[in-house]
C-alpha cells in the first residue's frame, strides 16, 4: 500500500536512529554485570512498543531477565499474530577484534556495526516499526501480540514457565519470528526450519595442582593433551561423528529435498573467500548447504587451560576445559543427545584424569510446513516487495523455544528473517545492512495483510 511506503519514507531516519539508541544498551544476558542494562533495555523495548501504538504493554519479572509483552487487539474476530524476538545479545568478546565499539553503533558503507544489530534487536525492531506504520495509517488488519524476551542467548531458561502459565495471554493463530537470514537480497529465501541444540561443558582434571613442566613433564598426564585427544576422537576420517547412537534418530532427507536444496544459489569460491579459508570442511557425502542445514554437528566452542597470559610460564596444568555444542536435526532429542555426549566423554576418559561434564542448555529442532497458509502468507509478502518468489531453505542455527511454543500454544511458526549469513552473528563486527532493515519494515505489513485473508 502506498500509505505504508509514504509513512516509512517520511520516518526512516527516525526509525534508524531509534534502533541505534537500542543498540547502545549492552544487554548481555550471560554476564551478571549487565543485569541493570538488561532491565534498562527491557524498559526501552516496552516504551518503543507503546510509542508504536500498542495500548497494552507490560514487563514481566522472571527468575532471570524480564520479558516484555505488548498487544493491540483491533477486533477479536480477526486473526492474531504473535511476534517473538529477543533483546539480549551475545558477549562482545574478543573486544580487540572489533573495528568499532560493540555498543557504539557505527555505520560504514550502509551497514550498522554493533552487537545485536542483526541478532536480534535490528530484526525484532522491524516489527515494532511495522506496527507503527499500520497503526498510524489505520490499516491494521490483524491483532498483534509481542513477546520479547531477554534470555534467548542463554537458552531461554525461564521462558517455558512463563509460556505455560500464560497460555491465555499468548493465545494467537501464528507465531512470526525474524531471527534468521536470507540467501541474499537478490535471492530472497525463507527458513523452513532451524536445528536443535545441545550445549555442554567438559572439565578434565589431572594432578591436584599446576606443576612445573620440567620437573613433572613426561611423568604426569597433561589434561589439555588428554582433552584434545578426547575431542579429536569425536570425528572419524570422514568427519562423521563417532559417538555411538548419535545418528540413530536422524531422519535422512529425501533425494527430492536434497535436489530442491541444491537449487539455492551457492558460490563455493565466494564462500571460501569471504571466510578466508582455503577449503571447505565437513561430513563426507554432503554439500556445504546440506552440512549446515540437514545434518547434525558437534563443534568445540571454546577450549582453555594452563597459562594463557602474556609471556611464558612453564606449567603442566591441573585442569583443562572445553565448551561443546551439537546442532540437531528433526527427530533428534536434545535431552537424549546431551546425555549421550556427556556419557561419552566420561566413558572415554583414561585413568590418568577425571572428567566432570555437565549441560548448559538445549533446544529442539523445528520444521515449518511450506504448504501452510502461514508460510504462503510470508512467501507472498516477500514476493510482493522483492519481486521474486523466496526459496525455502533449512537454517543451521537454533531457536530453542520453537518446539516449546508449538507444544504449549498449538501454533505454527513462520520465520521471516532479513539478515545475511555474512552478518557475523556471535562474532566481532556483527552488522546489519540498513537496506535489509528497511526492506523488513516494508515487507512485514504485507504478511499481516495476506495472513488476514481467508485461507
Amino acid at each position: 500500500m502506498q500509505a505504508w511506503k509514504n509513512y516509512q519514507e517520511e520516518n526512516k531516519d527516525r526509525f534508524l536512529n531509534e534502533l541505534l539508541d537500542l543498540l547502545r544498551i549492552p544487554s548481555v544476558s550471560a554476564k551478571s554485570e549487565h543485569n541493570a542494562d538488561m532491565l534498562a533495555c527491557a524498559k526501552a523495548v516496552e516504551q518503543s512498543l507503546k510509542n508504536a501504538g500498542a495500548p497494552v504493554t507490560k514487563i514481566y519479572v522472571t527468575a532471570g531477565h524480564p520479558i516484555v509483552y505488548a498487544e493491540i487487539i483491533t477486533d477479536p474476530s480477526l486473526p492474531t499474530v504473535l511476534v517473538y524476538g529477543h533483546y539480549d545479545v551475545q558477549p562482545a568478546d574478543p573486544l580487540e577484534l572489533w573495528k568499532s565499539g560493540p555498543f557504539e553503533p557505527t555505520i560504514i558503507d550502509g551497514k550498522i556495526f554493533a552487537r545485536g544489530s542483526c541478532d536480534d534487536k535490528g530484526q525484532f525492531y522491524m516489527h515494532v516499526k511495522a506496527l507503527e506504520i499500520m497503526t498510524q495509517t489505520k490499516s491494521l488488519c490483524t491483532n498483534i501480540k509481542f513477546i520479547i524476551e531477554g534470555e534467548e542467548e542463554i537458552g531461554s531458561p525461564n521462558l517455558a514457565d512463563f509460556v505455560k502459565s500464560h497460555t491465555d495471554l499468548l493465545k494467537a493463530d501464528v507465531i512470526l519470528i525474524s531471527d534468521t537470514a536470507m540467501i541474499s537480497m537478490d535471492n530472497p529465501s525463507i527458513d523452513i526450519g532451524v536445528r536443535g541444540l545441545s550445549y555442554i561443558e567438559v572439565e578434565v582434571t589431572g594432578p591436584n595442582r599446576d606443576l612445573h613442566s620440567g620437573v613433572y613433564g613426561g611423568a604426569v598426564a597433561n589434561p589439555i593433551t588428554i582433552l584434545s585427544k578426547m575431542i579429536a576422537a569425536c570425528h572419524d576420517e570422514n568427519n562423521h561423528i563417532t559417538i555411538p547412537g548419535f545418528y540413530d534418530d536422524v531422519i535422512a532427507s529425501t533425494t527430492a529435498e536434497r535436489t530442491k536444496m541444491a537449487e539455492a544459489p551457492f558460490d563455493e569460491s565466494e564462500f571460501k573467500e569471504d571466510l578466508g579459508i582455503g577449503q571447505v570442511w565437513g561430513e563426507k557425502g554432503y554439500s556445504t548447504n546440506e552440512r549446515t542445514g540437514i545434518r547434525p554437528t558437534l563443534e568445540v566452542n571454546g577450549i582453555w587451560g594452563g597459562y594463557t597470559g602474556e609471556g611464558a610460564k612453564t606449567v603442566l596444568p591441573s585442569k583443562a576445559f572445553a565448551k561443546i555444542s551439537c546442532r540437531l536435526v528433526p527427530n533428534q532429542s536434545s535431552a537424549k543427545i546431551t546425555e549421550m555426549v556427556l556419557s561419552y566423554f566420561k566413558k572415554i576418559a583414561p585413568a590418568h584424569v577425571t572428567v566432570n561434564a555437565f549441560e548448559h542448555h538445549g533446544g529442539e529442532p523445528y520444521i515449518t510446513p511450506i504448504d501452510s497458509h502461514e508460510y504462503q502468507s510470508a512467501a507472498k509478502a516477500i514476493a510482493t516487495t522483492f519481486g521474486k518468489e523466496p526459496i525455502p531453505v533449512r537454517g543451521g542455527g537454533s531457536i530453542p523455544i520453537c518446539s516449546l511454543f508449538e507444544k504449549e500454544l498449538g501454533l505454527k511458526i513462520v520465520f521471516m528473517g532479513f539478515g545475511l549469513d555474512s552478518d557475523n552473528l556471535h562474532s566481532p563486527n556483527e552488522k546489519f545492512d540498513i537496506v535489509n532493515f528497511y526492506k523488513g519494515i516494508e515487507t512485514i505489513p504485507y504478511f499481516h495483510q495476506y495472513f488476514a485473508e481467508k485461507k
